[in-house]
């Protein structure tokens, strides 16, 4: 529950600024921040506006967090075992999920004390929690984004360069850090690819040299590719290896 509200607040928070709207005269009007003398806000709007963000939040999912690199190594992975649809997409979407709350926890946690926490107590208004709670995703995004798509993104924005990470905003730290995980994720999914590359050309060449060239070598190779995986322990390899590559 406690990181369902992170999450909740992270798509308040980034989105804080959507929600200056003019109040509606005949309804209740309160004040987002809990002081006078600022802009008032309709409580259907509100609510409705929040219902609506809340769509946003697959995208917030995938756009800051581990989602992405790990969801396609894993695609990567089941085209390489050629199982099809095995495991499905269900699955895998599932445990990536799992995996993602797993690697973010240390992250969501401290945006669950240093903003939603003080936040609910009325200690932070909500500009104040947008600010504490951007912090540590900043630097989890900052640690896997590659210099070279960061000023990729700061050229096509026409931004100065920036003197340090604090100066780099948000709007283009996001899409350089989501190239940069699709770059480390297809270089992860070459990697997985080799040893069952090797074992489909093995194949292919003792089934020609034994003629039998009408029988598919997917057929045969799948078998051993399934047996190579299970006798290396591949699920617990390649998961370990992807949560401690966040490590």
């Amino acid at each position: 529950m406690r990181k369902t509200l992170t999450w909740l607040l992270l798509v308040l928070v980034l989105v804080s600024p959507a929600l200056a709207a003019p109040p509606i005269p005949g309804n209740i009007n309160i004040n987002l921040d809990g002081s006078s003398g600022k802009q008032t806000y309709s409580v259907p709007v509100q609510i409705l506006l929040f219902l609506t963000l809340l769509t946003f939040l697959p995208a917030i999912i995938l756009s800051i967090t581990s989602f992405t690199r790990i969801a396609i190594v894993f695609h990567f992975l089941r085209q390489a075992m050629g199982t099809a649809e095995t495991p499905s997409n269900q699955i895998i979407l599932g445990l990536t999920l799992f995996l993602t709350f797993f690697i973010m926890s240390p992250i969501l946690e401290q945006i669950n004390d240093d903003a939603l926490q003080p936040m609910l107590a009325g200690a932070m208004t909500q500009t104040q929690a947008l600010e504490a709670a951007v912090k540590p995703l900043r630097g989890f995004m900052m640690k896997y984004t590659r210099e070279k798509d960061l000023a990729l993104f700061l050229n096509i924005a026409k931004k100065p360069r920036p003197r340090n990470a604090d100066d780099i905003p948000t709007s283009v730290m996001i899409p350089a850090f989501m190239i940069s995980e699709l770059k480390t994720a297809f270089q992860i999914g070459f990697v997985l690819f080799l040893p069952f590359l090797v074992i489909d050309m093995v194949v292919a060449t003792v089934l020609l040299s034994m003629g039998m060239m009408q029988l598919p070598p997917v057929m045969v190779s799948m078998p051993f590719k399934i047996l190579l995986f299970i006798m290396v322990d591949g699920w617990n390899l390649i998961v370990g290896s992807l949560v401690k590559s966040f490590y």
